[in-house]
Parts: C-alpha cells; structure tokens; sequence
C-alpha cells in the first residue's frame, strides 16, 4: 500500500517535467535566433567590404527595374536589397530546420518551410506563394494554441514555437554560434553568414547536415 502511495507521489512530482522541458525549447530556439540576429547585427556595423555580396546586384537591380514607375537606381540600393534577401533567407532557413528537428529529420522540405511562415507573423505574405496542400497539412499538424503574435515588446524572431521537439543543437560552421565574450558580443568567425552560413543548417548543395542526433536515439 505505502509502496503504491510513494510511486503514485513520485509519478505526481514528475507530471510537470514535459512542460518544463518544452518551455526549456522555446527559450533555447529564442536564444539561438537571438544570437544569429546578434551576430548578424554587429557584422554590418563593423562591415567595410561592400564590393563582395552572396546575391548578384545585376540580378537584383534587373527585378527592381521591372516596375515600371523606377526610372533610376542609385548604387546603394541594390547593395541593401542584396543584405535584406541574404538575412531573409537566414532566418526562414532556421526556422525551417528548427521544424525539420521537431520531426527528427535531417532533410529540409517544403512542408518545413510552410510550417516556419505559418508560425512567423512576418511571413504572412508569402502565405499564397507556399504549395496550399503544405500549408493544410501543417495547420492540421498543429496543436490548439499554436504561435500567434509575437509579445509585447518583444521582437517579431522571438515569436512562441507552436509544436515540441528536439532543440537544435550548435551546428556545424556557423560564424555567429559561439559563447559568449567579455565584450558583450558573441564570438566565432564565419565572413559574410551567406551560403556558407546555410550549409550549417543542411540545405547548401543539397547535401543536407544536421547535428547529431541526441543519446538513445
């Protein structure tokens, strides 16, 4: 009887250890976005290359000349248009291997990618460019009080995961993961957090990498 009391205590003690564990997640998936924006940040204040870019100015600069209202482009423009799609692709790709781990995949898909717009507020807009059967079958996926706006005064990348999973562990190559310095910053190296950057994450050159799996599994 006092044997079934004790496990029935025991069993009682641990029930809260799940929520714990998830609300361990979110904050290690906010660090980690929070680190890459941190580094991200610091790299462009101490940025002195502007001759080097991951995307091709001509490239862009012929898609900003496709409306018909532009008449000309000053030089700086396409620069910044180059910075703002580099960053735009970092984050959505980090967001959509987070969903690839939840799942215990190492291969990023399409559904992956509909999953991280669907929880960002920000990616609203690309809401009708992602295949629709992606996007109904993450919104079937996932749980009843999902991610909806971001908290006040909180930045729109520190936005409430919506499903559990696995934390992504440090992967490989990145520049921006490091410990912490004495100068506030973040160390590491990695130049520029372009394709390089990208590859950490198992999407450059589909060769898809992930950090290795946890113990047990």
């Amino acid at each position: 009887m006092e044997q079934n009391q004790q496990a029935g205590s025991s069993s009682a003690q641990g029930y809260p250890q799940p929520q714990t564990s998830f609300h361990q997640l979110l904050q290690q998936q906010h660090q980690q976005l929070h680190m890459f924006w941190t580094y991200q940040r610091q790299e462009m204040e101490q940025a002195g290359d502007f001759k080097n870019h991951q995307l091709p100015l001509a490239r862009i600069k012929k898609i900003m000349k496709a409306d018909e209202d532009v008449r000309m482009i000053s030089a700086e423009a396409p620069i910044l248009f180059a910075k703002a799609c580099e960053l735009f692709i970092l984050e959505l790709t980090i967001r959509s291997w987070i969903h690839a781990e939840e799942n215990k995949r190492r291969t990023l898909q399409k559904n992956d990618i509909a999953a991280a717009i669907t929880r960002t507020d920000i990616f609203d807009f690309l809401v009708d460019i992602v295949p629709r059967e992606d996007i109904k079958e993450v919104v079937a996926a996932a749980p009843l009080g999902g991610e909806g706006a971001a908290a006040a005064g909180v930045p729109y990348y520190y936005s409430t995961m919506g499903a559990t999973g696995m934390y992504v562990g440090q992967p490989p190559g990145m520049g921006w993961w490091g410990e912490e310095d004495g100068s506030g910053g973040f160390g590491g190296g990695g130049g520029g957090g372009g394709v390089e950057v990208v590859q950490g994450y198992g999407v450059a050159g589909d060769q898809p990498t992930a950090p290795a799996p946890p113990p047990g599994s």
